[in-house]
């Protein structure tokens, strides 16, 4: 069996460099509401049974711009990794303290964030279950912070991993085979 995880396609929305808590909260709302730009990448040809995409607007364009109109799979499971405010704060604070403190919450399972490491990781193990259960090609179209929990565990569920990263590229392409 061989997956194709595709990171979705650069987002058409800035990001405020400095925010209160509730400005960085409203603004991670918009983002996730945001269109995409034009997807540039190629996709490595497969005998696809089954495109599966996460829920998030983001995704379903990128699947869209890449395949045309096809019956999709939708899911929550794949969706990105949700981010907020890690403090109530009115004092205006930069960006990369909001992402970083957000995320350090979500590593050390604190339940401030919406979701914690350790639900990430079950939604990754469900959603591999699913594929694996069908044993078929199949496309995953999803998001970069999240690519990183779902890879982790493919490996461990003994799949091949073309390359891992520290980041992946909007519209960025992993293969993985088991």
């Amino acid at each position: 069996m061989r997956a194709i995880i595709i990171r979705h396609g650069e987002v058409d929305f800035q990001w405020s460099k400095w925010s209160t808590s509730g400005q960085f909260n409203k603004d991670c709302k918009m983002y996730d509401e945001a269109p995409i730009l034009s997807q540039l990448s190629d996709v490595p040809q497969i005998n696809y049974q089954n495109i599966y995409t996460s829920s998030l607007q983001r995704s379903r364009e990128t699947a869209k711009q890449l395949f045309g109109e096809k019956d999709f799979i939708f899911t929550k499971w794949l969706n990105e990794v949700p981010l907020c405010a890690s403090v109530a704060s009115n004092k205006k604070l930069p960006l990369i303290f909001w992402n970083v403190s957000g995320r350090l919450q979500w590593f050390l399972n604190i339940h401030s964030q919406k979701e914690c490491r350790k639900e990430t990781i079950y939604r990754a193990e469900r959603f591999i279950e699913i594929i694996t259960k069908k044993n078929s090609d199949c496309i995953i179209v999803t998001h970069g912070f999240f690519m990183h929990t779902l890879l982790s565990q493919m490996k461990k569920q003994g799949f091949q991993i073309s390359h891992t990263r520290f980041s992946y590229s909007n519209g960025e392409c992993v293969i993985a085979e088991h």
